[in-house]
Formats: structure tokens, C-alpha cells, sequence
């Protein structure tokens, strides 16, 4: 595999972090510490996982990018592109299907002006929908950060976008 000279360095507090998860594992098996430091990479690299911060990562793991490049597309908690403020993922399986999460995805399209995959044009909202979030009895539900919002109908909507907007203005 070709090193190749990168810009991006991880904090050296979060060098050491990652040294330390990766010695968890024996040797040849450090692609299991590969989760972990995505999380790490992400939240120290604006919440999203760019081409150049994955090649990077795989160089430290020794592993090849593609492999990083599976884990990172296959989770729906990694971000793939930059993303607002605030994101926030929609369950959009089944269960909440069945009690109108759809409706939901619908209002937020049209109160915010984005579809799935979008952020507004301030930088504030990305509208995610995202499989399975294990609240099947409380939907509709979304995930913020690591809140869940559950039983949601519009007005519980409107309100929380509303709170939403004065704490992230």
C-alpha cells in the first residue's frame, strides 16, 4: 500500500487515544479498532469522514482504503459528505412507517426545503432517513446527536425544530 503525504493529522491527545484502542487488538487484527476511530475521526473532523480523512486512517490502521471505505458506507452514523449543525436521522423502516413517520419526512422536506441526504441552505439541518434506530415502539422517532425523540407527530415536530434553531443560532 502507498503512503502517501497527508494534511490531516489527528490531535496528538487523539493520536495517543487511537494507539491505545489499537494495542487492544493483537497484531494483524487493528482493522478491529477501525469503528472506534471513525467515530474519533469524525467527531474531530467536522462530522464528517472526507476521501483524504479515510485514506488516512486506513494508512495508520495498515489496511487498505477500500476497507475503510466499506465500514464508513455502510453505517448510517458515519457522514459521507459535510452535514449542518444539527443532523437528524429519521427512522424510516417499517414500524414507523406503519404510525406515519412518513407524513413526518414530508413536513420537515417542506418546512425546511431539503429532501433526504440535504442540508439547508444556512448549514443548520441535514435530513437524514436511516434504517432501523431499535425505538419500534416509540415512533415515529428520530435521532439528534445521541437523543432520541420519540412518538412524534407535527406539532412535537414544530416545537423541536423550534428549540432546535435558538440553540444552535
Amino acid at each position: 500500500m502507498e503512503t502517501t503525504e497527508s494534511k490531516i493529522q489527528f490531535k496528538p491527545e487523539s493520536l495517543a487515544e487511537i494507539d491505545r484502542i489499537i494495542k487492544q487488538f493483537p497484531e494483524g487484527k487493528q482493522k478491529s479498532a477501525l469503528i472506534r476511530i471513525l467515530h474519533i475521526a469524525q467527531h474531530e473532523f467536522g462530522n464528517w469522514l472526507s476521501v483524504e480523512l479515510m485514506d488516512y486512517i486506513a494508512d495508520l490502521l495498515k489496511i487498505k482504503p477500500i476497507e475503510v471505505y466499506e465500514v464508513a458506507s455502510f453505517y448510517s452514523m458515519y457522514n459521507l459528505n459535510p452535514v449542518g449543525k444539527v443532523v437528524m436521522e429519521v427512522c424510516h423502516t417499517g414500524p414507523c412507517c406503519l404510525v406515519g413517520v412518513e407524513k413526518l419526512i414530508k413536513h420537515i422536506e417542506n418546512t425546511l426545503n431539503i429532501k433526504p441526504g440535504e442540508t439547508t441552505a444556512d448549514g443548520m439541518f441535514t435530513l437524514k432517513t436511516v434504517e432501523c434506530l431499535g425505538a419500534c415502539g416509540y415512533g415515529p422517532m428520530m435521532q439528534i446527536g445521541e437523543t432520541y425523540h420519540e412518538k412524534l407527530n407535527i406539532e412535537k415536530l414544530d416545537n423541536l425544530l423550534s428549540v432546535l434553531r435558538q440553540q444552535n443560532s
